[in-house]
């Protein structure tokens, strides 16, 4: 009887481990099948930044190799012209300044006060001119004065009238103080003046080239001495964002494939190091394997090309550098194209940061 147990025991534990066996070998299977392998080669964007303006190279601060941040100096041009018409500029704008600031304030009360000083003087000449005009009018008769006397005062009368009235018309204009169209040019003019010397301050700055974004110095086309203008890089940079993998997907994997699905990155410089990334782009076209991309089953079909962006790790990964990506089509996907939030390097499976 006890031998009966032990053999029924035996049997159900060999059924057990049949069993269990068998569902593993089938969960490897199927979680073999979830994966898409892709092949291609890292990419990088470059750029070629130039002088906006024109002059002789003084400066070439940074060498091939340099590692760049956005905003870094990186060139100088002569700035010795752009100086001198920025301060030219500079000097119009605080003289048309001082003219708009006199017509806002008006008439000084000193002036003012002069005005009408010189009105009252006036008037007080022509109502004497109009006393000895009357007077020689009525000894005329009388034959005490000439008609020459007469004609005399009356021109006397006349020009003494038509001072006092130009002195009045200068006292009303000194009170009321300036045309509010001249106040409204002379405005005008100042706002052009500061626009004149925006356009030399950019102009200026210009004479001083900045890295566009972060980067490594791959070429150093000029040197001091040589004549920059707009249409001649000063350098070649390779940028280190975006980084991304152009590998291929044929027609059968390809729906398999989701924009933002995460993806890990290895390549043979660095044997067992892996790096995290995402599908960015997939191409609406197909189109025939580059011969770059080595694998004897992909080379003769149509494929689809497809953007994988990488978080280069210490700058690890270069241009052209060959690549594998694997991509869990059946994770989690995220929606859209942005970064992941744990984007970083992983070491045998150990994040790096």
């Amino acid at each position: 009887m006890t031998r009966r147990r032990m053999l029924i025991g035996l049997v159900v534990l060999v059924l057990l481990a049949t069993a269990g066996t068998w569902r593993y070998l089938r969960w490897r299977a199927r979680g073999a099948d979830t994966v898409v392998t892709l092949y291609g080669n890292v990419d990088i964007r470059e750029a070629e930044p130039a002088f906006d303006d024109t002059g002789a190279v003084t400066q070439m601060l940074v060498d091939e190799g340099a590692r760049l941040h956005k905003g870094e100096l990186i060139a100088r041009i002569d700035d010795r012209r752009y100086a001198a018409r920025l301060a030219q500029a500079q000097q119009q704008a605080r003289n048309l300044a001082a003219v708009l600031a006199r017509l806002m304030h008006g008439s000084r009360p000193q002036e003012i006060a002069q005005a009408r000083a010189t009105m009252r003087s006036l008037q007080a000449v022509y109502a004497n001119d109009r006393i000895l005009f009357d007077r020689t009018a009525g000894l005329v008769p009388q034959g005490v004065a000439s008609t020459e006397d007469l004609d005399n005062a009356r021109a006397r009368l006349r020009a003494s009238r038509e001072n006092f009235e130009a002195a009045k018309q200068a006292y009303v204009l000194a009170v009321e103080g300036p045309r509010a169209e001249d106040i409204v040019a002379a405005r005008h003019a100042y706002e052009a003046a500061l626009a004149a010397v925006s356009l030399a301050q950019r102009e200026f700055d210009d004479t001083r080239l900045v890295a566009p974004a972060d980067g490594v110095v791959e070429d150093r086309i000029l040197e001091p001495g040589d004549m920059a203008s707009p249409a001649t890089p000063v350098y070649t940079i390779a940028l280190t964002e975006p980084l991304w993998v152009r590998a291929y997907v044929t027609e059968t994997d390809l729906g398999k494939l989701r924009l933002g699905a995460p993806a890990t990155v290895t390549t043979d410089s660095f044997p067992g190091k892996r790096y995290r990334g995402w599908i960015g782009d997939i191409s609406p076209t197909a189109e025939f394997t580059p011969k770059s991309v080595e694998t004897t089953e992909l080379r003769t079909r149509l494929v689809y090309q497809v953007r994988v962006f990488v978080c280069n790790a210490h700058g690890e990964l270069r241009l052209g550098m060959p690549a594998t990506v694997t991509v869990d089509w059946a994770a989690p996907r995220p929606t859209g194209t942005t970064r992941p939030p744990d984007c970083g390097a992983v070491h045998d499976g150990r994040s790096a940061g």
